[in-house]
């Protein structure tokens, strides 16, 4: 359509040059298929002739000009197109078929100006909505362009067979857990035990860590965002709205050199530990780790931030250290609505940037009131839809918090004291086994570790969870 007097950009010789390279040529359609997609001819006949080839290439039936007249005539536009010799036409004009891709380029590249040019169009309307709320009008031109630069038109129905057909054709990927474009296909959190049952953080998941205070929500996750950069070449985004971003490289800093964190924090080393802390420096300095310490954010900042990074490096994981920090948008009736719509946004963000969020949160004081102070579900603080938008929900329990080494020996006489012991449970798994695992919990170097005595340790009994 006609814009201010003008066209949209396109080309119809180079749409032209594409069919007729593809009647002479059946064999360039691989090339051509892996970029260009129908709605990129701007001549509705030119779209409709590709069409019909991609349908004979798709049941690896020949491409020709009789085998396309006739798919054509079976969708009843054959003669819409101009018929039989208007595929002759295609095949006389054509300069040559050796240069098909770069007229596909070319197709396709008018087709993104198409695409900016309506983005604009709807960024002015946006802009033209002055009772629109500020954040929501933003978010919708950021939506606009984003849709633009990854190639994606709002979704529709799609039918179930090229789903099944993605999944074999990345399936032969995933043994080497890669995804083609070189991206971990999942994010392990580095601690095998843990992933034996999690079979790691799935993209697009959202994975909730909760604790109460001080149990090592932070520290585990700092842990999990090392081991991923470090173990996968995972790009790590870590939004801190508790600690500033010098707290967690300390913490980080301890834990790569073994060093008590309060000789990380005061700078008094021993010659040994200099050098340890210096070669953790110069380790952990090579790793793709980003964090934002903003200590007020709304997930639509968060969106936005997370955008501008993926597309300068690509996220394959995203923290949010904590859930409850995060802010509302001042609409909420109360907390809990409030939090669900945080915990909504945060899962709508690991479906867009199709990679797992692991969310910490805080626990309600219900745990401090139960003999077992074993955590559930209904223990999330404010939880609201916390629980059903998860996908994966662990926790963080240890009994050497709640019960000295008296109290212990007294009430279990024949199982050791768990010192340092970090029960990891798995409260529920959208996708897989409920269960839990102990680690070891250094506390002078805030670290987490596998550990050695699994077997030694008794793991406290659970209460059942539901899905």
């Amino acid at each position: 359509m006609a814009e201010n007097g003008k066209l949209p950009p396109h080309n119809v010789e180079a749409e032209e040059a594409v069919l007729g390279s593809l009647l002479v040529d059946p064999e360039s359609i691989a090339e051509t298929a892996i970029f260009l997609k129908p709605e990129a001819f701007y001549r509705e006949k030119n779209l409709w002739v590709y069409e019909a080839c991609l349908a004979l290439y798709d049941r690896s039936e020949a491409i020709n000009q009789i085998t396309v007249a006739q798919e054509l005539a079976t969708q009843g536009r054959l003669e819409a197109v101009g018929g039989a010799g208007f595929l002759s036409l295609l095949v006389e004009r054509l300069p040559t078929s050796l240069h098909v891709e770069h007229y596909a380029r070319i197709v396709h590249r008018l087709y993104v100006d198409r695409r900016l040019i309506s983005a604009a169009g709807q960024i002015a309307a946006i802009g033209y909505e002055a009772d629109a709320d500020l954040d929501s009008a933003l978010n919708k031109a950021e939506d606009a362009l984003f849709r633009v630069r990854r190639g994606e038109s709002p979704r529709d129905f799609v039918h179930i067979r090229p789903i099944l057909e993605q999944y074999w054709e990345e399936r032969i990927i995933a043994g080497a857990g890669l995804e083609d474009t070189g991206r971990p296909q999942h994010v392990d959190t580095g601690f095998p035990a843990v992933d034996d049952l999690l079979g790691g953080m799935q993209r697009s998941d959202m994975v909730i860590l909760a604790a109460r205070t001080t149990l090592g929500k932070t520290s585990l996750a700092l842990g999990i965002a090392r081991n991923a950069a470090l173990e996968q070449g995972a790009n790590v985004a870590i939004f801190s709205l508790e600690m500033s971003k010098e707290t967690l490289v300390r913490r980080l800093l301890s834990m790569e050199a073994e060093v008590d964190s309060r000789r990380v924090l005061s700078r008094q080393y021993t010659p040994l530990q200099e050098k340890r802390v210096m070669d953790a420096t110069g380790k952990l300095s090579g790793l793709p780790i980003y964090i934002d310490d903003s200590p007020t954010l709304r997930v639509v900042e968060m969106r936005g931030k997370a955008r501008r990074l993926h597309q300068e490096r690509g996220i394959d994981l995203i923290i949010v250290d904590y859930l409850q920090m995060v802010r509302g948008d001042g609409r909420s009736e109360n907390k809990v609505q409030e939090i669900s719509d945080i915990s909504r946004g945060l899962k709508g963000l690991a479906r867009e940037m199709n990679c797992p969020v692991l969310a910490l949160s805080q626990l309600s004081r219900a745990v401090e009131q139960r003999p077992s102070h074993v955590p559930m579900l209904s223990d999330l603080r404010e939880s609201g839809s916390i629980e059903q938008d998860a996908d994966v929900v662990m926790f963080i329990h240890r009994d050497d918090k709640y019960f000295s080494r008296e109290e212990w020996d007294r009430m279990n006489p024949d199982r050791p004291y768990p010192e340092g012991i970090a029960n990891i449970i798995i409260a529920k798994h959208r996708n897989g086994p409920q269960g839990q695992r102990n680690l070891r919990f250094r506390e002078e170097i805030t670290r987490f570790e596998n550990c050695p005595v699994e077997a030694e340790i008794e793991q406290p009994a659970l209460p059942r969870f539901s899905g």
